[in-house]
């Protein structure tokens, strides 16, 4: 869009306010924003990933690899590589460059959540199901697998004064959500019993422990500054944290403490939420609701709810904010759709001719003597010889005013950009196919009254079939279905 047409008022906005899009492919069970923000990658029900390109909203690259549900999906910082991890009890990284699967790493559990290294694309760490979280080395083939402690840290006079019963509850705690800071050097892990560690990835040892709930531990996520940690747990309250600088050589873990700044919950409707993500600059958290299609976006300053997105009639799982924009992607838990929301923007087209004028009511126009006059042939053919002899570059991408210096720096000449496959054949939008039946699909028609020309689609997914079909709407060389 040409930002000389945008009202400046609406451009400093920061916060989303209209749902102004979907898409669809398969059925989306997790989705997660590239840093540079041009992609979305979304993690099917069927194991396939999709990847969105957001400005024009078509697929650009399936990756096809796991047999089950994809759980969480994480980016490299260049935006190259890209790790999924399934239900399937894998982890698998794929190279974007050309979407190969340059390794896959099984577990002897399904994975909760997995998350690459800011730094190291081939070190991700993972969280388990009823298992300890690994810090996974897939350098070489064979991956080197470090199994990381869930159990607190404890001071010396705890161990000491320590009982049987504590002893047992710290070995039976796993933990249920991992994630990096953005300096890579220290792992956060939440534990099903509430605990949040501060595990050192160098020598994989737990540097502190607080315990901020008694409940699980759901999900948790950082600012790309890390210093500020969002917790989504079990008992209905979503909490902000302020880190301290980790990257700091002097830091001292025995003093440190770590305070809850706001907690955010419904007290009216007790409602229990799904998800939650920081906005891009950290200043406001959005959450998905439990059985509820609203989401919530709370400013942090004050701790106050700001605005209730309205979603679809349905409810919403995943639910990410875009890394330098306020436009806001959530799935749908029924139908697998993701959903945006955004900014409308209308186009102020005075900045461009100061004559234009809007107008409320129709106005009788008065056209000038020489306005709509006729020119000679001979001068119109002139003109476009001259335009022809201009030289159009297509092939130079200038720099976006306003935006924003991280972003910036990712736009970088050398910053590597996924290539696009145009592969028509593969699309599978819903736009194209209706349901007839149950597990029954069939192709819009091209024109109003020539749905016999239409071609009648059995199955779902990428497993479609397709039969020609007669002059009375049925497929030849098929039988009747009860209760034509």
């Amino acid at each position: 869009m040409n930002l000389s047409l945008v009202d400046p008022f609406i451009l400093a906005q920061d916060c989303p306010d209209t749902l102004t899009g979907r898409l669809r492919s398969g059925h989306a069970t997790s989705i997660r924003f590239s840093h540079r923000g041009d992609l979305l990658a979304s993690g099917r029900l069927d194991g396939t990933v999709v990847i969105f390109d957001i400005e024009t909203n078509g697929i650009a690259r399936k990756l096809r690899g796991h047999t089950r549900q994809v759980q969480s999906l994480s980016w490299s910082a260049d935006d190259r590589y890209l790790l999924s991890a399934s239900q399937d009890w894998k982890c698998v990284l794929w190279d974007l460059q050309d979407g190969s699967r340059i390794r896959t790493v099984r577990f002897e559990a399904p994975p909760f959540i997995a998350e690459l290294h800011p730094k190291n694309h081939l070190l991700f760490v993972v969280a388990l199901f009823e298992e300890q979280p690994m810090l996974v080395d897939i350098t070489d083939e064979n991956p080197i697998k470090h199994t990381l402690p869930s159990a607190p840290r404890r001071t010396q006079a705890e161990k000491d004064n320590a009982t049987e019963k504590q002893a047992a509850q710290d070995a039976k705690q796993t933990s249920t959500v991992t994630a990096f800071t953005p300096s890579g050097d220290h792992i956060v892990a939440g534990t099903n019993k509430g605990w949040l560690n501060i595990i050192e990835t160098a020598s994989r040892q737990t540097m502190y422990s607080v315990r901020l709930t008694p409940n699980i531990v759901i999900l948790i996520r950082l600012t790309a500054a890390g210093r500020d940690m969002v917790v989504n747990s079990s008992d209905r309250i979503i909490r902000t944290v302020p880190l301290p600088d980790l990257t700091d050589p002097n830091i001292d873990f025995e003093n440190m403490r770590l305070e809850v700044e706001h907690k955010f919950q419904d007290l009216v409707n007790r409602l229990s939420w799904n998800h939650v993500s920081f906005s891009s600059t950290g200043e406001y958290v959005t959450a998905s609701t439990w059985m509820n299609h609203d989401i919530y976006v709370w400013e942090r300053g004050h701790g106050s709810l700001v605005k209730i997105l309205e979603g679809p009639k349905e409810e919403l799982g995943a639910v990410e904010w875009h890394p330098h924009r306020p436009f806001v992607c959530a799935v749908g838990v029924d139908s697998g759709r993701v959903y945006l929301w955004s900014i409308q923007t209308p186009q102020r087209w005075s900045a461009l001719a100061p004559d234009f004028v809007e107008v409320e009511e129709n106005v009788e126009y008065v056209e000038k003597e020489d306005e709509f006059d006729i020119q000679p042939i001979e001068e119109i053919h002139k003109r476009r010889l001259e335009d022809e002899d201009e030289d159009v570059d297509v092939l130079t991408i200038e720099p976006i005013k306003g935006v924003a210096p991280a972003q910036a720096a990712l736009e970088a000449e050398g910053a590597f950009r996924m290539p696009v496959l145009l592969d028509i054949e593969n699309s599978d939008s819903e736009d194209e196919v209706v349901a007839i039946g149950t597990g029954q699909f069939r192709r819009k028609s091209p024109a109003t009254g020539r749905e016999w020309m239409n071609e009648e689609v059995v199955g779902s997914g990428d497993d479609r079939k397709t039969a020609t079909t007669n002059g009375t709407g049925r497929p030849n060389g098929t039988k009747r279905r009860r209760g034509e």
